[in-house]
């Protein structure tokens, strides 16, 4: 993987490029009760079982809803499971197609990608066990289909930078922006629909939101900076947030996440 943004050298962090691809299998799940978490958490554990291109995995834990406008209920879990460049077909059939386990109801299953230049984590990244105040957001995105270009072109240019700038300095844990690549499977009663995914380990408690978070990211570093307050407006006009959640970690096995990025090198 090319370095080319100095703040990923100075601090050490991975930041994946649009060559890097990393493919990750995300499943939205209803889980009944405790028994059917500790299924899942298995399940997590075990994600060695996938073969050599499966790079980690992480389940989290619904436990409060930051902002919504959509009808559905919240489900209780998403679980991520990273591949390097391809997800193998056993995996797809084991998470997806087989029958899924008493008590556990798959909502919605699919491809991501990671969005270029704004998919930044520690290198030595070793999940937020350490920083017992922070929450897991996880902020599900619907962006108009004619906007993907724009909208892909404000998170390099702007939001990953600045996500960047926040994960050096400690204030967030990572910062994950991921694309819908392809829907695998999506429950009937599901009618939220969503085609980013966004998932970044903060303080909810002193948080108000990535706009203000990231432009005092660049005034912090240019305090004579065009005026930012337009970009988010423009945002807006490119999509809606139909969910944004804060989560538990419930496994957070995702080190390897970052060091394989690395390998590219």
């Amino acid at each position: 993987m090319a370095e080319t943004n100095d703040p990923v050298h100075k601090s050490h962090l991975t930041q994946i490029e649009p060559d890097d691809r990393l493919v990750v299998l995300a499943r939205a799940i209803q889980a009944q009760d405790a028994e059917a978490e500790t299924v899942l958490k298995d399940s997590s554990i075990d994600w060695t079982r996938f073969g050599e291109t499966c790079c980690g995995a992480a389940l989290y834990r619904h436990r409060s809803v930051f902002q919504n406008d959509a009808e559905a209920p919240v489900w209780s879990h998403l679980e991520l499971t990273y591949f390097r460049n391809t997800i193998p077909a056993n995996a797809i059939r084991e998470l997806v197609e087989n029958p899924q386990a008493a008590e556990t109801n798959l909502l919605r299953a699919e491809i991501l990608l990671t969005t270029p230049s704004s998919f930044v984590l520690p290198r030595n990244w070793q999940g937020s066990i350490d920083r017992p105040e922070w929450q897991a957001s996880l902020e599900y995105i619907q962006v108009h289909p004619a906007h993907l270009h724009g909208y892909r072109e404000v998170m390099r240019e702007y939001c990953g930078p600045a996500a960047t700038k926040i994960v050096s300095a400690g204030r967030f844990g990572t910062f994950r922006a991921m694309e819908t690549a392809a829907v695998l499977y999506r429950a009937p009663e599901l009618n939220t629909e969503w085609n980013q995914l966004h998932l970044c380990e903060l303080n909810p408690n002193d948080f108000s939101g990535f706009g203000r978070e990231f432009e005092a990211a660049h005034r912090e570093e240019s305090p004579d900076s065009a005026n930012l307050d337009g970009t988010f407006s423009n945002l807006d006009r490119m999509r809606r947030v139909p969910r944004w959640t804060f989560n538990d970690p419930v496994v957070e096995l995702d080190a390897a996440v970052a060091k394989e990025c690395w390998k590219a090198d």
